[in-house]
């Protein structure tokens, strides 16, 4: 339920340079994420960066053209699948249980550790606008689109859909900062179960 590389479509995936050894990319790719999982993003730097990975800064550029679009990839290669958790979505039961599947994902699943990354990503996009505002609106828009749809075929107008869907991941996304940060897991899972109720009952 994660994204690969590959799918991603947004800007940066236009700068990937072809690569004659894509499990070597692969290779790189996942020690990257290994690696901004444990050191976060501030002060990323692609020499340092992939000394510590154990390759040159040619080689990163060669297979990710930018350090922006190694950001990208890494992100997209971490972060929950939106499109397939809420694709399937046609009834509130199944946007429930996706919910539920997405709050799983991002604090007892794979992702328990990357989301570290959105996190401070986001931070860093509200002082540091290049190079970080759009990765970050990037990030947040492909939680928000695949669930305001899903919304959208509940029955939902445009508008109120992509609000449902902000406050879902917004609301879910914040409870994993305080998760994260107190350690208070029986208090924010139950707060998360009631945002994923509210959010997703049937409109009164």
């Amino acid at each position: 339920m994660y994204r690969s590389v590959q799918s991603t479509g947004d800007r940066y995936s236009q700068e990937v340079p072809r690569a004659t050894d894509p499990g070597k990319r692969t290779e790189l790719l996942d020690k990257v994420v290994r690696h901004l999982e444990h050191h976060g993003l501030a002060g990323l730097s692609l020499s340092p960066l992939a000394e510590a990975v154990g390759t040159s800064k040619r080689m990163l550029l060669y297979y990710f053209g930018s350090r922006e679009n190694l950001l990208a990839q890494a992100l997209a290669a971490s972060r929950p699948d939106a499109e397939a958790m809420f694709g399937p979505v046609h009834d509130a039961a199944g946007l429930h249980t996706a919910a539920r599947e997405l709050w799983e994902a991002i604090t007892v699943g794979r992702q328990r550790g990357l989301v570290r990354m959105l996190l401070q990503l986001l931070s860093l996009a509200t002082t540091q606008p290049e190079p970080y505002g759009a990765l970050a609106a990037d990030s947040v828009e492909v939680m928000v689109g695949p669930i305001a749809a899903a919304y959208a075929r509940l029955g939902y107008d445009e508008g109120d859909a992509r609000v449902r869907a902000t406050l879902l991941v917004s609301g879910l996304r914040g409870l994993c900062q305080d998760r994260l940060v107190t350690g208070d897991t029986a208090r924010i899972d139950a707060a998360a179960h009631r945002l994923i109720e509210d959010a997703t009952s049937p409109a009164r």
